[in-house]
């Protein structure tokens, strides 16, 4: 509230002083012509006023409302001694020294300290000093030239009249160095920057030809020199920045249009619709995981404009967007305790509850995005480590046995060979067909392809050491689902019965097969030790998790020490 009234009071100052002034200065009623530099000067105070209004904590606003003070002062010091006849001598000395500070902030800092009111770097704090003590310099000087210009010359007119030159120089000087700057940040800034640069450089031009034509008036030139010169030193710099503001929705402001009415909005950011349909896009690329979450950072300090946003995973990775520079300044967890996003501090202002209600709900999708890229990998890692347990089994095994038949074969060709060393030969090749049908069961057993689940599955435990029934339901037997479906019941169904036998010495083992509505069940019960699912690691079964998830299902464990287990698996199937 206090930041609104000294805003308006300010506001009010430099517009008072500018129409006050201005009337003063040719009367009434006045000419069009000086209607028009009303409306030029005015421009600056109601851009800074709304700006500081709608942007307090952003000195961008307050620069721009100080200039047109400083503008205000110096119109209204101007129409004083016009209109008193040259008789109001401090009217003079305030008009000189306020147009000085305005034509100096205006010219140096507003385009330096364009768009946060903020140094681009610190390489330009002797710039900024530089300017600052050529712009005082300036006013001083002027201040100082006030008894001369009343006929009235002292010795303090002389050091006056040097210091008014000199400052006004080195101001120029400091400005074109400004200038230039502005034109070197504006060819290196960011393409979605680059606009708002663009319109500053041709802002700041017209401002330094505005001086250019006002110089040439005053030394004698045409009428028209002093009206371009007024239009381009007065109106130039501010329409720039309202172009920026609202053509680029530069500090989220924009124009909107509901029904009739032409609208300001402030406080623009794109809804978690907007963010998660440019995400989706980038889904459909299927980056790398790290890529990935690179961008969903990115996202998010986008969406917020932050210094830094970072992903944070559960196992500890990290990514970040952005440079951080500090501790983050919002925190929140993502979905299913899969990690958190943080931010750093906004690029101006700070963060609001809006802004933490607005990460909470993409907190939601994004830990969608998480989970389903941090499955995507596992199913990836559980291929890579499935076909290198098949190539060490093969060279392990078959290949060994391929290479001992070669040389039984090679040895019998020698020698002439025996019934005895052939019928070991016979045997040997039989072995060894036998371990490659073994192995091709592993990766697809034949009986899954030829007679469908069940049958598969009765193959599976018809050669285990201890009692195992089946129980197929209704229309089981003969019903027939897609490769991948069967594929990862089969394989689900073997890993829970080769655990019971393995882990849990279980002395009889269960399996219930069947078609419940839209889904694929698979149970596998067992009267073994048990275990605590909450302190024991599934590594086996984690895999054909990933791959049950892939296809929509679930894989669920029920187990307790001294009771059995229960495993239960489903996929959804068609109706």
């Amino acid at each position: 509230m206090g930041s609104r009234l000294i805003a308006g009071f300010l506001a009010a100052i430099a517009a008072v002083g500018v129409v006050a002034g201005a009337l003063l200065e040719s009367g009434l009623p006045a000419p069009w012509t000086q209607w028009v530099f009303i409306v030029l000067a005015l421009l600056s105070p109601a851009l800074g006023w709304l700006l500081a209004v709608r942007r307090p904590r952003i000195p961008y606003g307050w620069l721009l409302l100080a200039t047109a003070v400083c503008l205000g002062l110096g119109i209204l010091g101007a129409g004083l001694w016009v209109r008193t006849g040259h008789a109001a001598g401090f009217a003079l000395v305030i008009s000189g020294s306020m147009y000085a500070l305005y034509y100096g902030a205006n010219s140096i800092f507003v385009p330096l300290l364009f768009p946060e009111g903020r140094l681009p770097s610190r390489r330009w704090r002797p710039v900024a000093w530089i300017g600052a003590a050529a712009v005082v310099t300036h006013a001083t000087g002027n201040a100082l030239l006030g008894p001369l210009l009343l006929g009235e010359p002292t010795t303090l007119t002389v050091v006056g009249g040097a210091m008014s030159t000199f400052g006004q120089f080195a101001a120029w000087i400091v400005a074109l160095v400004v200038l230039v700057g502005l034109v070197v940040r504006w060819r290196r800034s960011e393409p979605s920057e680059r606009g708002q640069y663009a319109w500053m450089v041709a802002g700041a031009t017209a401002n330094v030809a505005g001086f250019v034509a006002l110089a040439v008036f005053l030394f004698g030139g045409h009428t028209s020199w002093g009206v371009v010169g007024l239009t381009g030193s007065l109106g130039s710099l501010p329409a720039a920045i309202a172009v920026a503001l609202i053509r680029h929705q530069l500090l989220d402001i924009r124009i909107g249009i509901r029904g009739s009415r032409l609208l300001m909005v402030f406080d623009v950011r794109p809804t978690v619709g907007e963010v998660l349909s440019r995400f989706g896009s980038v889904l459909d690329e299927s980056p790398e995981p790290v890529e990935l979450l690179g961008r969903l950072a990115a996202a998010v300090r986008g969406a917020l404009n932050t210094t830094w946003a970072a992903v944070r995973l559960a196992d500890g990775a990290r990514v970040v967007a952005g440079r951080e520079d500090g501790p983050a300044a919002l925190v929140v967890p993502v979905r299913g305790g899969l990690g958190q996003l943080e931010c750093g501090p906004r690029e101006y202002g700070g963060l609001t509850a809006e802004d933490r209600r607005f990460l909470e709900a993409l907190a939601v999708p994004a830990g969608l995005a998480i989970q389903s890229e941090g499955l995507a990998a596992r199913l990836v890692n559980a291929q890579e480590a499935e076909r290198r347990r098949i190539e060490r089994n093969i060279h392990d095994g078959v290949q060994q046995q391929l290479v001992a038949l070669i040389a039984g074969l090679e040895l019998a060709r020698a020698t002439g060979g025996g019934p005895q060393l052939l019928a070991e030969l016979r045997e040997q090749a039989r072995q060894t067909l036998a371990d490659l049908r073994e192995l091709a069961a592993g990766i697809h057993p034949s009986a899954l392809g030829q007679g469908g689940l069940v049958e598969a599955v009765e193959e599976r435990c018809a050669r285990l050491p201890v009692p195992v029934r089946v129980n197929a339901g209704e229309g089981m037997r003969a019903a027939r689902f897609s490769d991948e479906v069967e594929g990862a019941m089969y394989f689900t169904v073997s890993e829970a019965v080769a655990n019971a036998l393995k882990h849990a010495a279980a002395a009889t083992i269960e399996i219930r097969l069947a078609r419940e509505g839209n889904r694929l069940l698979a149970t596998v019960t067992d009267d073994g030790r048990g275990f605590d699912p909450a302190t024991t690691a599934r590594t086996g079964l984690s895999p054909l998790s990933d791959r049950l998830n892939a296809l929509g299902g679930r894989l669920e464990i029920l187990s307790e020490v001294g009771k059995g287990t229960r495993m239960t698996a489903w996929v959804p199937v068609d109706a």
